[in-house]
């Protein structure tokens, strides 16, 4: 029994050592086995960042270099490949030349570019033919000094270029600059870029600023006498030829008819006539100023004339907004713009007279706009309460084109048409049912308004 029991404990034994050496093998294989994958997870991302540096690097190696520059390693690599391999001397000559004024280009690079720069304007709006006074404000906020350079300002379709002169540590310079505004419309400043370039432009490192600004180039417009966006006096509000039971203005008196208010009633007449008599009115209204632009270039005879258009339309709606009236301001749509609407009428902003200026500046010819005449006649079938209508269009349209732009408008909305024609006499003639201006400057606007209120 004892020596059955002594190789029973050594099966055992034998048993449970095999099973732990087993267990240790596995844990140390799959240690092992975790270490590897661990270990090329590291590799890959040390090669995935590494190829993303030496990708930025090469980038940013590849655009220092100016086309001027790639000619002159292409003639040094040449020459040097030449004079290494048939032993041509004035090969060597030109690969070391070439190399030369590499070396030499590089050095011009270096430096910090720490750079604070801010386009200062001392105003984003101003009249067609005027001027914008900037400065660049460049502040150099390292501790080593930054060598000179050049700033170049896009201004509209031109580039400007500036010559940054050298700054010191957290040292600053303002360079002043002008922003021409010959004609309306919208011009952009900015984004300013710094560039080092060596003498012989071989090579050229920029850093770019994405500041920018807009300057809206107001149309010139002429200063109208009071009260002529409406054509009449009418800020309290005038008498139409519209009879009514109840307003402000009498008018006269008529016989009771039933529903009538007894309030309305003329006591002194019912008195002397023996029959109930009551008040009768002309209806007040304010003048509600629509003013309707042609933006169709083929209407006008030059871009000057066009120009002039703008300029008349303008006066008139910023008189309007001046005299605080309710005005409609609407051209026909341009594109760039939002989509058109169903009658193609585009309406402009024109809570003030900054806003409103700001979108005749941002106005464009509507080669697909519809003809004034439509415009008309959506606007009159608008439903909009309006009192008075000013058509501005251009010298080719013929007068009865610009009189069946005034049929559909009801009687008790007064027309009126500013035709203007580049260099023409000003002329005002009546044609019912409107009244039309023949402007050949925007000086004569208030001469024949002041003489039709007259």
């Amino acid at each position: 029994m004892s020596t059955e029991n002594t190789r029973s404990r050594l099966r055992r034994t034998a048993t449970r050592t095999g099973t732990v050496r087993g267990d240790t093998r596995t844990r140390t294989t799959a240690r092992s086995l975790g270490d590897t994958r661990r270990r090329r997870v590291i590799v890959r991302r040390w090669w995935r960042r590494s190829r993303m540096r030496l990708g930025l690097g090469w980038r940013a190696a590849t655009q220092a270099v100016t086309p001027l520059g790639w000619f002159v390693l292409a003639i040094t690599v040449i020459g040097l490949v030449l004079g290494a391999t048939v032993a041509w001397v004035e090969a060597w000559f030109v690969g070391v030349v070439g190399a030369a004024l590499l070396l030499v280009a590089l050095p011009f690079l270096l430096g910090s570019r720490a750079y604070r720069v801010g386009i200062l304007l001392d105003r984003t709006t101003v009249v067609a033919g005027g001027e914008v006074h900037a400065r660049i404000r460049i502040e150099n906020r390292s501790a080593r000094p930054a060598l000179p350079a050049v700033a170049e300002l896009p201004v509209g379709e031109a580039l400007r270029e500036l010559t940054v002169p050298f700054v010191g540590p957290h040292g600053s310079v303002e360079i002043p600059a002008h922003v021409p505004a010959l004609h309306r419309g919208i011009i952009r400043v900015g984004p300013l870029t710094v560039a080092r370039r060596d003498p012989l432009a071989l090579l050229r490192r920029e850093m770019t600023w994405p500041e920018k600004h807009l300057v809206h180039v107001h149309p010139a417009t002429a200063m109208l006498p009071p009260n002529s966006a409406g054509l009449v006096r009418d800020l309290e509000g005038t008498a139409s030829r519209r009879l009514v039971d109840a307003d402000l203005s009498f008018y006269a008196v008529r016989e009771y008819a039933p529903g009538d208010a007894m309030r309305h009633v003329h006591w002194k007449s019912t008195a002397k006539t023996g029959t109930l008599m009551v008040r009768q009115y002309e209806e007040s209204q304010t003048a509600r100023v629509a003013v309707l632009f042609d933006a169709r270039r083929e209407e006008y005879a030059s871009d000057e004339e066009f120009e002039l258009g703008v300029s008349a339309a303008a006066s008139l709606s910023v008189q309007a907004v001046r005299e605080g009236r309710e005005r409609f301001v609407a051209s026909a749509w341009a594109p760039g713009r939002l989509r058109p609407s169903i009658d193609g009428l585009e309406e402009l902003p024109s809570r003030d007279a900054q806003q409103l200026l700001n979108a005749w500046a941002e106005l464009e010819p509507a080669p697909e706009g519809l003809p004034f005449e439509a415009l008309a006649t959506g606007l009159a079938h608008s439903r909009r309460p309006l009192s008075i209508v000013a058509i501005v269009t251009g010298s080719l349209p013929a007068s009865n084109r610009i009189r069946r732009a005034a049929v559909p408008f009801s009687p008790d909305v007064h027309v009126l048409a500013v035709r203007c024609a580049l260099h023409a006499e000003p002329r005002a003639q009546r044609i019912d049912p409107l009244t039309m201006f023949t402007v050949g400057a925007l000086g004569d606007l208030p001469q024949l308004l002041i003489r039709s209120a007259a």
